[in-house]
């Protein structure tokens, strides 16, 4: 087979897959008006996949005029990904199928020992996740995780997360393929819930996009003209290294950041002990907010102050269509209403800013995004440069349940 002739097939492979992804159950006659291949081009392919397990027939047309026809669908299950969004707090693992479907999901609470206990963890809570829902753990192909700092491409640790003690001192991405005896991603999870919503999320259709985490950390995933922007080292969007909020120059903020000192989940919490002399969790400041207190309304108008900053600087370096608010702060209403508030007294153009849609899944999807186009990649398009299989609309999307 020459080459034009092998490319021209995985390219047309590809689109008959991605065809039946995207409009299954769907006839061979309806994948030719899809794709403009050719009937035969289709029937071969077809029964090349069937054969291989990746589609099924699953019934035939009716009530149209003249002979039904076989109706093909994708084997959602024939390959899975797992996909990890490790936080300061909690981590979440889920498996997710050729569909794109989120079958199942766990969430438990951060391993607080941080360094390889945590990376023990995710490698057993992938396949707790597999193992509760009934799934074979030799269907997952690769794993992508997710994690609240920079991941160094040349030396697999894992910068700038100072929520997680000494996840830097070692290479994650191979003690992860260790434990999992697969294909690993780390990117950073901040990154993956821009994908997220960029895809089926708030910021669907929008390809200059920021979304703003703010939570035990504060960070920024930042898209433009439709590609994530990583930047030199991978550090783009550390938002909290920002040299305002404290005094960029000490060195607390050389390690966590001057910004995240102050507008994260600690930042609010010692800003609610100096003002009353009380140690209360951020639930309680928003509690106490709402009930009034002057001292806990101060420490969310000044959260939002900061964070409306930041979002003005955003803005003035890539200027977004949207910018997304996410994060166990950042996307509450009290919080949200006041950076759009101060957004508009710092800039000098209105901002579209808005909640996100996918919540705590965010970084999941966008987990799910990257891993799936790398399972398509590596299954279908043979290393054929431009064979590739788009993720379908936000509507065939489907999620499973977390288990606690």
């Amino acid at each position: 087979m020459s080459d034009a002739t092998r490319i021209s097939r995985q390219l047309s492979l590809c689109a008959v897959m991605e065809t039946i992804v995207h409009y299954g159950p769907i006839s061979r006659a309806s994948v030719a008006k899809q794709t403009g291949l050719s009937k035969q081009t289709i029937s071969e392919i077809a029964r090349l996949l069937e054969k291989d397990g990746w589609i099924r027939e699953t019934g035939r047309t009716s009530g149209h005029v003249g002979r039904s026809a076989v109706t093909y669908e994708i084997v959602p299950d024939a390959a899975c990904i797992a996909a990890v969004d490790l936080g300061g707090t909690k981590a979440r693992a889920a498996i997710a199928d050729l569909s794109c479907n989120v079958l199942a999901e766990l969430v438990e609470p951060t391993d607080e020992r941080g360094g390889v206990h945590v990376v023990n963890q995710i490698a057993r809570m992938c396949r707790d996740v597999a193992r509760h829902n009934d799934i074979d753990f030799e269907k997952v192909r690769l794993a992508v995780v997710g994690v609240p700092g920079v991941p160094d491409p040349d030396t697999g640790r894992v910068l700038m997360a100072p929520n997680i003690a000494d996840i830097e001192n070692f290479d994650v991405v191979e003690t992860l393929r260790q434990e999992l005896d697969r294909d690993v991603f780390v990117e950073n999870d901040v990154n993956l819930a821009v994908l997220g919503e960029h895809w089926i999320g708030t910021g669907s259709g929008i390809d200059d996009l920021a979304y703003v985490a703010l939570g035990t950390g504060i960070g920024a995933g930042i898209m433009v003209g439709g590609e994530l922007v990583r930047g030199h080292a991978h550090a783009a969007g550390e938002l909290g290294f920002l040299p305002f909020g404290a005094d960029p120059f000490e060195p607390e903020s050389l390690r966590i950041g001057a910004l995240e000192r102050v507008t994260a989940t600690f930042g609010m919490r010692d800003r609610y002990s100096q003002l009353t002399g009380k140690d209360e969790g951020v639930p309680a400041i928003f509690d106490a907010a709402a009930n009034g207190e002057a001292e806990a309304l101060t420490v969310l108008d000044e959260t939002a102050r900061l964070v409306a900053r930041a979002v003005a600087a955003i803005c003035a370096v890539t200027g977004p269509g949207r910018v997304v608010l996410g994060g166990s702060i950042g996307s509450r209403d009290e919080i949200a209403d006041r950076v759009r508030a101060f957004a508009a007294q710092c800039f000098p153009r209105r901002i579209d800013i808005a909640v996100s849609s996918l919540g705590t899944q965010a970084a999941i999807i966008g987990a799910a995004a990257v891993g799936l186009s790398h399972l398509h990649a590596t299954l279908f398009s043979g290393g054929v440069p431009g064979a590739a299989i788009a993720l379908p609309p936000r509507d065939v999307m489907k999620f499973g349940g977390a288990r606690a």
